[in-house]
């Protein structure tokens, strides 16, 4: 099979650069033998620092570039010239990027905004030169001082898709039908599990010109928290979702069950995603009529609200998009 242009995790090795030293140079021109310090500073060394860019989407860019070296700032001369100071080092990552220290697991920074920067590694600062030491009592200090060192590490940058909205369910719910109904994505769609192998971005226009942004997750399984199926790789990206939509299909044998089997694998890898807004969409509901339906909802979650839908036949499409923006605003006017 083909590799996916879709990165969402990579480890890289990172290193800024040294400071440089300062200068112990002493003032010689031809009338003047003996004058003073005139060392010049070091230059700062690289720092290492990530930039949001919204054009970019993965982080397939950094896949085949897991070594980042910043140049070391320049060393100080003579006339109190300071010593150039090195560029720093900027690694553009979609938004929704997490870096993280590959030894500890600890969180170092994120990057969610368009234009951010979060420096990854600060580049060690230059020495001074023997100038800034001349003192009453020491007229021709011979010593400057070193360049700071750099710092160096290895880091893990994980990619958690931002979207308002996380659709939710098994393989074949009808989450990437309903994307591409809904928006201008084309998910690939097919008639077997794992159809959807990467996460999908969709934005859906509203009424009055307004939009939200609409996630395909690939499909869970019973037991995704432990690995199997498509395991863990694709949760992360529904801790970013402000809302889950939750997804099960008209023809499911017993879907109460199947919504607390998918709540049960979310609360699994995180415990948080409680907390997140709920809704639930029964999908190709084209294939029931009105008294299957009312059969149906006794069936249903009572602390969830639900609506049947069907992306075929464009059943309550336009009321599941009101559903959505109103949950995602709720409030704001209060």
């Amino acid at each position: 099979m083909a590799s996916s242009n879709f990165v969402d995790y990579v480890k890289i090795f990172c290193r800024s650069g040294h400071g440089g030293a300062g200068s112990a140079h002493f003032r010689r021109e031809k009338f003047v033998a003996m004058g003073g310090p005139d060392g010049g500073d070091g230059g700062h060394g690289g720092s290492i620092i990530l930039k949001g860019d919204s054009q970019y989407w993965t982080l397939i860019h950094l896949k085949y570039q897991r070594h980042i070296f910043a140049k070391d700032g320049e060393n100080g001369y003579g006339a109190r010239s300071s010593g150039k100071d090195a560029e720093n080092i900027y690694v553009k990552v979609p938004l929704g990027t997490v870096a993280r220290d590959a030894e500890t697991g600890e969180v170092v920074c994120e990057v969610t905004e368009d234009g951010e920067e979060q420096v990854l590694l600060r580049g060690g600062r230059g020495g001074l030169g023997n100038w800034h030491f001349k003192s009453a009592t020491n007229q021709a200090p011979r010593y400057a001082q070193p360049g700071e060192e750099g710092a160096e590490g290895a880091f893990i940058l994980e990619l958690k898709v931002l979207a308002d909205v996380g659709l939710v369910g098994f393989p074949n719910a009808g989450k990437s039908t309903l994307l591409s109904v809904v928006s201008a994505a084309k998910p690939k769609i097919a008639n077997y599990a794992f159809t959807t192998l990467e996460p999908n971005l969709g934005i859906v226009e509203y009424r009055n010109f307004k939009s939200f942004v609409m996630a395909d997750i690939p499909g869970i399984i019973e037991g995704a928290h432990e690995g199997k199926g498509l395991g863990i790789r694709f949760l992360r990206h529904i801790e970013r979702n402000s809302i889950l939509l939750f997804m099960i299909p008209a023809d499911s044998d017993d879907p109460r069950r199947e919504y607390e089997v998918l709540l049960n694998e979310l609360t699994q890898y995180n415990p948080e995603l409680l907390d997140k807004r709920r809704l639930l969409a029964i999908t190709k509901s084209d294939m029931l009529d009105r008294t299957m339906m009312a059969e149906m909802e006794s069936h249903l979650p009572p602390e969830v609200p639900h609506l049947f839908i069907s992306s075929v036949s464009g059943l309550h499409i336009q009321e599941l998009k009101d559903l959505l923006w109103n949950a995602l605003h709720e409030g704001e006017n209060q």
